[in-house]
């Protein structure tokens, strides 16, 4: 199969999606970053665009190669409430890395904003969707391709994201940081994607919070919510690269391997192609990754739909489908895993045999 080949006059994200074209979505940067000694934990903040941007640089390029059409801007937790003075200077650097990366390829640049810290205490809604303006102004300077608005646990707060972020008349995306239970009020994901399709949003959704095997069974209540209700959206799912079967209602952060001991539950590649086939299967058309999420993991999803999407991304020249570079080893029994059944089958050892499958939520 053929590679991607060289950029040429670019669709918008509502025309490829309404050709059901699939679109790969990018992964982790926080986590990621936080590893690689460029965002501290805790604050989770975004500086990092201004500071050390050639690392953010590097980060959106190796997604690149790895097949994503989506250039996320690296402007999570950039709201002033969370980064008082440097918030537009941040917001502007992480457009310029966002689009100059996306140039290099056919990929569309998505400012992003996320759940305020002020909606928990006060739910003042002109002054949350102040804070929400401030970034779109900037995103609307940089002319974005769309805009999305990410990681809500409150279906009300993320609303008003996707009314404030309509105002500029791109296309909007908008993602809960939800599992199957439902928001922190108790909002079903029904009704969340029935909310947040009937405020504007185009493309609806889940990221964060969960694995894919437990965001697909959300995904899977918001369709059927909103086929139920006649509304027409497009599906997005963007999960953690961990598998978090035990978490409880917030997600991983509730986890007592948050956020330092977390690599014993990373997802293999072929964890990722069984799920980007299982979403695409599912109707979804968005897919990508959060936390953990890994440009090989991207690279992954990118393989299993090389038949649906025509091509391969760059960075498959240097990965044989399903092991095959193993052919060349000189050891027959490394040659012998270089077939698709053997990585579909393995059960993979932790190395830990003194450490439990699961955990329990300290909340």
């Amino acid at each position: 199969m053929a590679m991607a080949g060289s950029p040429g006059a670019k669709k918008g994200i509502l025309e490829r999606l309404d050709s059901g074209e699939v679109v790969v979505g990018d992964g982790s940067f926080l986590i990621t970053l936080e590893k690689r000694g460029y965002v501290k934990a805790g604050l989770w903040t975004s500086e990092a665009v201004v500071e050390h941007p050639n690392a953010v640089r590097q980060l959106h390029m190796e997604f690149l190669r790895a097949g994503s059409n989506v250039m996320q801007t690296f402007t999570f937790s950039a709201s002033e409430d969370k980064m008082e003075s440097q918030w537009e200077a941040v917001n502007t650097a992480a457009c310029d890395l966002a689009r100059e990366v996306a140039n290099k390829g056919d990929a569309l640049v998505a400012g992003g904003i996320c759940q305020t810290s002020l909606y928990k205490h006060h739910k003042d809604e002109a002054r949350i969707k102040k804070l929400f303006r401030q970034q779109l102004e900037v995103f609307t300077r940089k002319n974005v391709d769309f805009l999305i608005a990410e990681y809500f646990e409150h279906a009300e707060e993320a609303v008003w994201a996707v009314e404030v972020l309509k105002e500029a008349r791109k296309p909007v995306a908008a993602t809960m940081c939800i599992g199957p239970e439902g928001d922190m009020h108790g909002i079903t994901p029904g009704e969340c994607a029935v909310k947040l399709a009937k405020a504007g949003a185009s493309i609806v959704g889940v990221n964060c919070r969960f694995g894919p095997c437990t965001s697909l069974k959300t995904m899977r209540l918001m369709k059927e919510s909103l086929w139920a209700a006649g509304l027409k959206a497009h599906l997005m799912v963007q999960p953690l690269g961990f598998h978090m079967p035990d978490c409880g209602k917030g997600g991983f952060v509730d986890l007592p391997e948050y956020p330092f001991a977390l690599e014993p539950r990373v997802a293999t590649r072929w964890d990722i192609q069984k799920y980007a086939r299982e979403a695409y299967n599912l109707g979804v058309r968005y897919i990508g990754g959060c936390c953990g999420f890994e440009p090989y993991h991207i690279r992954a999803i990118a393989e299993e739909l090389a038949p649906e999407r025509g091509f391969l991304p760059p960075s498959s020249d240097k990965h044989g489908s399903w092991g095959s570079g193993l052919n060349t080893h000189t050891k027959p029994w490394i040659r012998a895993r270089a077939r698709r059944e053997y990585w579909e089958n393995l059960l993979p050892a932790s190395g830990r045999p003194f450490c439990p499958s699961l955990s329990k939520p300290d909340a």
